[in-house]
């Protein structure tokens, strides 16, 4: 299939629109419809996924800016594939905001859909490049502009997405695992390699082994399962590497149990290896575990930088990721996605971005990181006053002006190791704050230049502009509201890592086709906030 432009978006003298009435047009004019065909459609990159289809002259695809404008809207109203075809076929209102009221046939089939959605899946997986990803933050982008939001403020967090996969005990998923290598082998004409574990692919077995022999020892089972994984293992040499079942059996054995004299028993964390990225469930390889404000999460987590302005604001990007990622992580390979900003930047998060080695490299990308909260132990604001040289070896002044007597710079801790003249702090003011040990002719302390920084950020955090930015950041908590509850992103039904942000990407394109629908319409309420100013 070759790639070729949409450019037949021109009204032909056959256009169904024409066949209105003058109240229908109405309507249709009032409609989400004209909003999504004047403002986001037009801005649908095609050449981008030009690499997805054949250099040789063949049959065309089908339009690429119908196919992503068909994915939001179905995103949008919570539809399916199916669904989304028909619609086209007999609502004005898609073929309205598709640009597609003068075909006269509909150019999306029922397989229109998956098949560009595996062409997308496969291109990330051979190449690293998720184009899906660079189309939303394009219309993110596009849409900033409409709404006249220029960047500079910025606020960001993040989500957890549960896999749409079922929660198995340790003896589930190893009998999961062993169950669906024996089928593949049954399926694939391999019954010699079987022998006695013909059972496993009944689809009646799983109850009964699991459920139906509570009498029988949890032991007892185990050493089963065990004694089936090892004849499996032998019997198969390795000649199934390339085959899925294969490797997820062979991963599952390897992360759930451990040979020791001789026999295979379960590991224990004493062992090792139990991390929070063992496989959880062998119909999703991808998902992890991750224990967050005393929930259990299964699956992958989101993060969305929101950029705000008078008019509203637009999720202008999005990352996602297996839920073990913190969120430091996310900023950080967020920073340097964006790079250096032309205009200063001010990006506000929570605490659990914070860190000295995410202030400056945001601060080298001319981005100014407030974060609403700190991770760790509070200082003395005292702390903030001591001068440091230029590399945070050395403290020129105290509090009180006095410069130290002696530095001595420990590089393992960071802490610098301060002696004044035992006058100069026994009569201090700052001396209860400072809390130096006192000798016969000489005071001694610590700081840091860690310590410094921690200080001067509580400082800042109770200033006026830094409650204004705290309470802007407040709305981005909405963002994860509506994805989960709105857009079901804990619902998606797929599995695996690629597929599940291609979607997440959509829901996310949905999301800002509403915030721009409702600024074109002027009902958008948006508190005002002197930060924006």
């Amino acid at each position: 299939m070759s790639f070729r432009k949409n450019n037949a978006q021109q009204m032909s003298l056959f256009d169904s629109t024409y066949g209105l009435t003058e109240r229908e047009c109405k309507a249709l004019d009032k409609s989400w419809a004209k909003v999504f065909a004047e403002d986001v459609f037009p801005q649908i990159d095609e050449e981008r996924f030009s690499v997805l289809y054949s250099d040789k002259a063949s049959r065309p695809n089908t339009p690429v800016n119908v196919i992503i404008g068909a994915l939001v809207i179905k995103e949008l109203f919570g539809i399916s594939d199916d669904e989304i075809v028909d619609n086209l076929m007999l609502d004005p209102r898609y073929q309205m905001a598709l640009h597609t009221t003068s075909y006269s046939e509909q150019p999306l089939s029922d397989k229109s859909l998956s098949r560009f959605r595996i062409r997308c899946y496969n291109y990330e997986r051979i190449h690293g490049v998720d184009l899906y990803h660079d189309c939303v933050t394009g219309l993110a982008e596009a849409s900033a502009r409409m709404m006249g939001i220029d960047k500079r403020i910025r606020r960001m967090d993040s989500l957890m997405v549960e896999a749409n996969i079922r929660k198995l005990s340790r003896m589930e998923l190893i009998y999961t695992c062993i169950a669906k290598l024996v089928s593949y082998l049954h399926k694939n004409g391999r019954d010699d390699l079987i022998g006695h574990m013909a059972h496993y692919y009944d689809p009646n077995d799983f109850n009964r082994v699991i459920y139906h022999c509570s009498d029988i020892d949890v032991q007892e089972r185990f050493d089963v399962l065990f004694s089936d994984a090892d004849l499996l293992l032998e019997r198969c040499n390795g000649s199934f590497e390339d085959v899925t079942e294969y490797q997820l059996f062979v991963r599952c054995i390897s992360e759930q149990t451990i040979v020791e004299d001789g026999k295979r028993r379960l590991r224990n964390k004493a062992d090792g290896g139990m991390g929070s990225g063992i496989l959880q469930n062998p119909s999703d390889p991808d998902a992890t575990y991750r224990e967050k404000a005393g929930k259990k999460h299964r699956g992958y987590a989101g993060n969305v930088e929101e950029s705000v302005g008078k008019n509203g604001s637009v999720v202008t990007d999005y990352q996602f990721a297996t839920n073990n990622k913190s969120d430091s992580e996310f900023l950080k390979e967020h920073l340097d996605h964006i790079g250096h900003q032309e205009k200063k930047t001010v990006m506000i998060t929570d605490g659990a971005y914070s860190g000295d080695e995410n202030v400056n490299a945001a601060a080298e990308n001319n981005i100014d990181l407030v974060t609403t909260d700190l991770t760790g132990v509070d200082v003395d604001p005292i702390m903030g006053a001591f001068q440091f040289s230029k590399d945070g070896t050395k403290v020129t002044s105290c509090p009180a002006g006095y410069a130290p007597k002696s530095c001595w710079y420990n590089k393992k801790s960071g802490q610098v190791l301060l002696s004044f003249e035992r006058e100069k702090c026994a009569g201090c003011p700052y001396q209860q704050h400072c809390h130096p040990k006192i000798f016969k002719r000489v005071s001694k302390l610590s700081v840091s230049l860690k310590k410094k920084k921690r200080a001067l950020a509580q400082n800042r955090m109770e200033t006026e502009e830094f409650k204004q930015y705290a309470r802007l950041r407040n709305g981005v908590e909405t963002v994860p509201s509506l994805l989960k509850n709105r857009y079901g992103v804990n619902r998606m039904r797929v599995h695996g890592l690629i597929r599940c942000k291609f979607y997440f990407g959509c829901k996310v394109a949905a999301l800002n086709f509403r915030k721009l629908f409702r600024f074109r319409k002027g009902s958008g309420h948006y508190a005002l906030n002197p930060a924006l100013g």
